[in-house]
């Protein structure tokens, strides 16, 4: 399970629950539990600000960024296209095989969707 920080756990939420397989699990001011539909995956949001959170790690997060495999990264495209979600490149091809699009989560976090090229060989 991954937990990221944000300011605004309503858009956050309803970032990954439209664009991923993600069910909402448990709903609250500050902390946000999702579960994929097949229970293999959970991501929590949590209030940047909560007391469980240090406040050394209160801060936009830099240096990392979050990888989700889709069947189809174009389709998640159309979808963050239609939803107006921030993105940071469209969706191409990789010399390594992926098909890959980048967004930028509401919280700043860098998303990563890929999905493997039909075929691909190294």
């Amino acid at each position: 399970m991954t937990n990221i920080c944000s300011e605004n756990l309503v858009e956050s939420r309803n970032f990954y629950t439209k664009l991923f397989d993600f069910g909402v699990e448990y709903d609250s001011d500050w902390f946000v539990h999702l579960i994929s539909k097949d229970k293999k995956l959970e991501l929590g949001i949590i209030d940047r600000t909560n007391e469980i959170v240090p406040k050394d790690f209160q801060n936009n997060p830099q240096g990392f960024y979050v990888t989700f495999v889709v069947d189809n990264a174009d389709e998640i495209f159309q979808i963050a296209e239609a939803e107006k979600f921030e993105i940071i490149s469209e969706p191409t091809d990789t010399f390594y095989g992926q098909r890959r699009l980048l967004l930028k989560d509401p919280n700043g976090t860098l998303v990563d969707v890929s999905s493997p090229i039909e075929g691909f060989e190294f």
